[in-house]
């Protein structure tokens, strides 16, 4: 069902003081915003790669994955290419006053020796990369949930944009560049995106071999470990992309499914990625486990569609927040390789934040 954005997003506020499980979310450079309201509170985990509706994972492979099924839910669409009228019409610089930002002195000490911590362990040839991340937890006096999400849709229209909401888990809200798969009638899609600079105007910019390298480890990853899934694969030449304020490298890997039954292989050969995880997979994601000091839950997991009009369009869940009363944690992080410079990857992780202070501040 098709609404107007007004009262799309008047219906969706009153979903969200009720407390119902929701979903709403926009496709990249698309003008169609859609919502998934759960008519019950339950908490759903996915139980088959079969099941239809939206998927909500965690980084950790063994956590609950959150499914909103599509039986169980009601669901209305509007175009939303007049956000922007209804941002500035809202916005109250008096509700999102900054109050503080916890331990910002030692944020940058902490996040620098945790990635000398990784460069020493890559050296060691214990690991080619390792993504290192942290959170930062921003306060302020009020936060206007749909204040920001539609300054979220506005700013970042080439991200797939969501807002996630369930009373069992929390609010979740992203803006993320970067598709895990996207499989419709057998064919499949997929990207491998890694290297980040700052956008100065211009995607015609020089790469460093760091950057190079980080991104090709994440391409090679992927051809080498879909061939078994995938037949026909075609691959661009990397490419630069732009995301909010950052450039990143990226690959297109397209191909045909070989089996119908392949979604949740490739799903489990894909998550986590080079791009959120490193290589070798077990070892990098065993050194975040020990050495991040805090659980990335749902950042750098996916979300996303699954089994719906024969489609599923997973992303990964990346330039993400969330939001509980007064407090908004970002999640942010960057490819450690043995090439890294600390104070470099620290400025890289605070470009990233940017992309969520930018509709917070």
């Amino acid at each position: 069902m098709h609404k107007d954005i007004a009262a799309f997003f008047s219906d969706i506020e009153s979903v969200y003081h009720s407390k119902k499980p929701f979903v709403v979310f926009r496709k990249p450079d698309e003008d169609l915003v859609t919502a998934f309201v759960q008519r019950t509170q339950e908490l759903r985990e996915l139980k088959s790669y079969k099941e239809s509706g939206f998927v909500f994972a965690p980084f950790g492979s063994g956590e609950k994955k959150v499914l909103f099924p599509l039986e169980k839910c009601d669901s209305f669409k509007a175009a939303i290419n007049q956000v922007d009228l209804l941002v500035n019409n809202e916005i109250n610089p008096d509700k999102l006053q900054f109050i503080n930002c916890s331990e910002s002195g030692s944020l940058k000490e902490k996040h620098m020796a945790l990635v000398q911590k990784g460069i020493d362990f890559i050296k060691n040839k214990k690991a080619e990369k390792i993504v290192l991340s942290r959170k930062e937890t921003l306060e302020f006096t009020s936060l206007e949930v749909f204040v920001i999400f539609k300054k979220m849709l506005d700013a970042y229209k080439n991200a797939f944009v969501y807002l996630w909401f369930h009373p069992a888990v929390g609010l979740w809200m992203g803006a993320t560049p970067e598709k895990l798969l996207t499989s419709f009638e057998g064919n499949f899609k997929t990207m491998a995106l890694a290297g980040t600079q700052k956008y100065t105007g211009t995607t015609k910019v020089i790469w460093g071999n760091k950057e190079k390298q980080e991104q090709q480890y994440v391409t090679d990853f992927m051809l080498e470990n879909l061939k078994e899934s995938i037949e026909a694969l075609e691959v661009t030449a990397p490419f630069t992309v732009q995301a909010g304020n950052l450039l990143h490298i990226r690959t297109d890997i397209s191909g045909k499914l070989k089996s119908a039954d392949s979604l949740e292989n490739l799903i489990k050969i894909l998550h986590p990625t080079p791009a959120v995880c490193g290589l070798p997979k077990d070892v990098a994601a065993a050194f975040i486990m020990e050495n991040e000091g805090y659980d990335r839950a749902y950042y750098s997991g996916y979300l996303g569609v699954l089994n719906i009009n024969e489609s599923t369009n997973l992303f990964v869940n990346l330039r993400c927040m969330q939001l509980e009363n007064k407090l908004a944690s970002i999640y942010v992080g960057g490819g450690i390789t043995s090439d890294s410079i600390p104070e470099n990857e620290w400025e890289e992780t605070v470009s990233k934040a940017e992309v969520m202070k930018k509709v917070l501040l």
